[in-house]
């Protein structure tokens, strides 16, 4: 499986249609991200080119739609409404940055040496009811109902050192993620047989791999293996899968809703705005009132209802805090 081949180019969508080779790569990135064995299927290039092609569609759109990057440095926090919702200080924002697993590894290899890179932030917008102190014409009120914001759970996606570079990546990654969609749909169908049983084992573990590399937009877990390692994994399972078999029906049924999720890519992962009025505490306040700053936000849904807020940033890996030396901190306290 060539799980980290390049789709999507510069010029995807040229007078109206894509390249023959995008369709191609991406019907074949369908059938390999999800059950392999549709190869089988008698016509399965044909079935899945008008889905693919709408799925394309719609993933291009979605991440067309998404705004340019916001400068993200030490002097443009305090002027930026959004990063002063999304991050307690400006030295906390280069301090996530830092430490985040995708941002080290890019900088670390490819990146080494950029002067500035681009990513998208994602994370999770919690609102929680409570009571809280307020100015009320010149008194303190106690016990008064409040909305507070909070933003964690940060990630950031597909660093590169070409905003357009990440925003292939992003169509990419929405791709992909349809796929999981699809292959979670598959892994869940109801089986009865042993033999059907075990061959959706096998489909729930390429799950399991899929979302424990952070193919999509899942969080990926806290350790995820190299592309290598998954590479590896998946083309394994996929030698098992091969060996086993498969009915016809059953195949066929695995297309259709592969079928389905692709001609139904817009109710399976769209994106929407978000827009607050936040206090300098992340309190919510009505629109137009003086004390708060006005938020706008991109989302990103999915059909599980999954919702995570999202803002494209651009930043100075100058800025960033020095990685911290463990085993010089560790003997400071010996």
């Amino acid at each position: 499986m060539k799980l980290f081949q390049s789709i999507f180019g510069g010029h995807d969508r040229q007078g109206g249609s894509y390249p023959e080779l995008l369709i191609q790569a991406a019907i074949e990135r369908a059938v390999e991200g999800t059950d392999p064995r549709l190869k089988f299927v008698s016509g399965f290039r044909k079935r899945l080119r008008a889905p693919v092609i709408q799925a394309i569609d719609h993933v291009v759109d979605l991440v067309e739609a998404i705004p340019g990057s916001v400068v993200s440095g030490p002097g443009e926090y305090a002027s930026e409404p959004c990063l002063c919702a999304l991050f307690a200080s400006g030295h906390g924002m280069l301090e996530i940055l830092g430490r985040d697993a995708e941002v080290r590894d890019y900088l670390a290899g490819p990146g080494a040496g950029a002067e500035r890179v681009t990513a998208l932030l994602l994370a999770e917008c919690i609102e929680k009811k409570g009571l809280g102190v307020e100015l009320v014409d010149d008194r303190l009120q106690r016990e008064v109902a409040q909305v507070s914001v909070s933003f964690s759970a940060h990630r950031f996606l597909d660093p590169t050192d070409d905003e357009a570079e990440t925003r292939r990546l992003l169509k990419r990654r929405a791709f992909d993620h349809l796929l999981t969609l699809a292959l979670k749909r598959i892994v869940e169908a109801k089986i009865e047989r042993a033999d059907l049983a075990r061959q959706r084992d096998l489909l729930r573990r390429k799950l399991k791999a899929l979302e424990t590399g952070g193919w999509s937009f899942g969080a990926p877990e806290a350790v995820h293996p190299t592309h290598a390692a998954l590479q590896d994994e998946l083309d394994g399972i996929t030698q098992q899968l091969d060996a086993m078999g498969a009915e016809t029906g059953l195949l066929d049924a695995h297309l259709e809703m592969l079928i389905e999720v692709l001609q139904g890519a817009a109710d399976q992962l769209w994106g929407s705005t978000l827009e607050l009025d936040l206090d300098a505490m992340n309190i919510l306040r009505a629109p137009g009132d003086p004390s708060a700053r006005h938020i706008h936000l991109g989302q990103l849904h999915n059909v599980l209802g999954r919702r995570l807020v999202m803002l494209p940033i651009s930043f100075s890996p100058r800025d960033l805090p020095p990685r911290e030396d463990f085993v010089s901190a560790a003997e400071r306290y010996l």
